[in-house]
């Protein structure tokens, strides 16, 4: 039989095989529950405080996100960009090719034999997919829970005006699709780190610990300009989508900085695994 690369490893076998793992479950079912359990507060909370941050300034969140399913769906994504969606994307990502180490099977899928770079392609294709399946679920759930909770009031700008029919989901898909590619830098560092350790847990808490901590260096105002270059200073520069006119200039800057760490990254990774002595 002929030997064929690109048939070694197929992406449809590796993504069958990741999307029945229980992790896999798990996460996607967190972006579920997320917006449930907010119903639920809602409707059955007391309501004592409402207020909240949002964009830098203060906003109503629980009053917004009870005006419409658009509107739930913004305030789902806020809540889940600070910590949730982090840790799903460091999951996927971090989660590759460490845990093949840890169950000793690495040595075996490169003896099949699957050439390095196909195999860190593939691992790599699968985990930003199912970060990309993870965000999607998030939205659509969320939409269709706020359209039987609070009905399909058209997206509220916090600057004035709003935004209904095919407006209001076009910029719920550009929301989402900044928030994907502000989140590459996690996916490109828990997949680094997957490539250094053999320890699943520890590539995805080195990449959600060192979120944490340019979040904190972010919120550091004596710190000044530095905090331009931090990743993730743009990441909220998604709000700009709600003005009246879709001001681009931060989140192009997101875009910028996400691109480069991310394409850095996961060169450094391919390099490291080149030379990583297989011994599991």
């Amino acid at each position: 039989m002929t030997y064929i690369v690109r048939k070694t490893l197929p992406f449809k076998v590796e993504f069958i095989r990741q999307l029945r793992r229980r992790r896999t479950l798990v996460a996607f079912g967190l972006m579920v529950l997320l917006p449930l359990i907010v119903v639920a507060a809602v409707k059955f909370g007391s309501g004592d405080d409402d207020s909240s941050d949002f964009g830098g300034g203060d906003l109503d969140l629980i009053g917004l996100a009870t005006n419409g399913a658009s509107n739930f769906t913004v305030v789902m994504i806020f809540f889940a960009t600070g910590f949730l969606l982090t840790t799903v994307f460091a999951l996927f990502a971090g989660d590759t090719v460490a845990s093949e180490a840890s169950w000793s099977s690495l040595r075996y899928l490169l003896a099949a034999p699957v050439p390095r770079r196909r195999l860190l392609r593939i691992k790599l294709a699968v985990a930003m997919t199912l970060n990309l399946m993870a965000i999607m679920i998030l939205i659509l759930v969320s939409y269709l829970i706020g359209l039987l909770a609070f009905g399909s009031e058209p997206l509220i700008s916090p600057l004035g005006g709003n935004f209904s029919g095919a407006e209001q989901i076009l910029r719920l898909a550009i929301i989402g699709g900044y928030v994907y590619i502000t989140l590459l830098f996690v996916s490109g560092l828990a997949f680094y780190m997957s490539v250094r350790t053999d320890v699943p847990l520890g590539a995805v808490g080195t990449a959600v610990l060192l979120v944490i901590v340019f979040a904190i260096l972010d919120a550091i105002s004596a710190l000044g300009d530095l905090r331009n270059w931090l990743p993730g200073h743009y990441s909220q520069a998604w709000t700009d989508v709600l003005s009246p006119e879709i001001v681009w200039d931060g989140m192009a800057k997101g875009f910028a900085s996400a691109a480069i760490l991310f394409a850095t990254l996961i060169t450094l990774a391919f390099l490291k695994f080149d030379r990583k002595d297989i011994l599991s």
